[in-house]
């Protein structure tokens, strides 16, 4: 593990986030710094001061740590929402927010992928990405997104045509939900295709 120095420019945003997102998802599920240690393979002190973000994880300590907060739909509300993005008319789907797996997209939504919608499941998107994804990616920490002080997130895209998937030129709208286990998904609906923009002008 490397030390983080205060106000050194290498202490990314989302290693930040991803000890916070540690110690959430370790209060919520009851478990003491020393049982997450077991599960991680690393010290107590070491889980404690990634939490604080002075400790930054290897790359194998941080795909163990992603892996155990990877958003997992296993209660009764993770099923409802999943029932509700399967119901819904708009196109929007589900990702962890961490890996952009592909968690449940809505029928509307499925139409835009080009090969079956098994494929997709559990995958990550995040290869998919448009230019405009990415910057707002980017800009996710300034704009409070990894604290839970950011509104729902608004992005105009180009658009881009995979032989996979389609991503339509036109708005969408990001939202981020805690699961019941303490790990985090992103909501994206498409909030108007720049066809349906035209028309309405």
């Amino acid at each position: 593990m490397q030390d983080i120095q205060h106000g050194d420019l290498l202490v990314g945003h989302a290693d930040r986030y991803l000890g916070e997102c540690l110690r959430t998802w370790r209060v919520l599920n009851r478990m003491k710094q020393e049982h997450a240690a077991e599960l991680l393979g690393i010290s107590q002190p070491s889980v404690s001061r990634i939490e604080k973000g002075l400790l930054l994880p290897s790359a194998d300590e941080r795909a163990a740590i992603v892996d155990l907060l990877a958003a997992r739909l296993t209660s009764a509300a993770d099923h409802e929402l999943v029932h509700l993005v399967d119901s819904s008319t708009v196109s929007v789907h589900v990702v962890c927010d961490l890996t952009h797996r592909l968690l449940v997209a809505s029928p509307a939504r499925r139409r835009e992928f080009r090969v079956p919608y098994a494929d997709l499941l559990g995958q990550s998107l995040w290869r998919f990405a448009t230019a405009e994804f990415e910057t707002l990616e980017q800009k996710m920490p300034e704009l409070g997104w990894f604290d839970g002080t950011a509104p729902a997130l608004r992005v105009d895209t180009q658009g881009r045509d995979w032989c996979e998937v389609v991503i339509p030129r036109g708005t969408f709208k990001y939202v981020r939900f805690r699961l019941a286990n303490g790990s985090h998904v992103r909501l994206i609906e498409t909030l108007r295709h720049s066809d349906e923009a035209k028309r309405a002008a």
